[in-house]
């Protein structure tokens, strides 16, 4: 057997191995999470924290959203609280409507630093 067959073996069993690998994660990535119904689409966040404040050392107040409704809670202390459920959340924005113009600046022209 000579040398470079063998050099040429080992690199294409790598190769190979490397395209395996590659697959597989592929597969994971995208197939192995989502069902078939919403492919390659990312789900909506139906979830989030909307602001923090804080109201000693220990404690923080939290505005949690869950679809469009507002949550009010404290926690940190010895005992997790809702204070205050269902606040009405903030509507989502909506595309800009046909008649909205967006306007364009002029570029500025490039300084010559060469010039004294």
């Amino acid at each position: 057997m000579e040398f470079d067959t063998l050099i040429l073996g080992v690199a294409t069993f790598l190769f190979v191995a490397a395209l395996v690998a590659l697959l597989i994660w592929a597969f994971k990535a995208f197939i192995g999470k989502s069902s078939s119904a919403n492919f390659l689409r990312p789900r909506e966040k139906r979830l989030g924290v909307v602001e923090t404040a804080s109201v000693d050392a220990k404690r923080k107040l939290l505005l949690v959203r869950r679809d469009d409704v507002e949550h009010l809670l404290i926690v940190g202390g010895p005992v997790d609280l809702v204070i205050e459920t269902g606040i009405k959340g903030r509507p989502h924005l909506g595309p800009p409507h046909d008649d909205v113009i967006i306007a364009k600046a002029e570029a500025r022209p490039v300084p010559d630093f060469g010039k004294p």
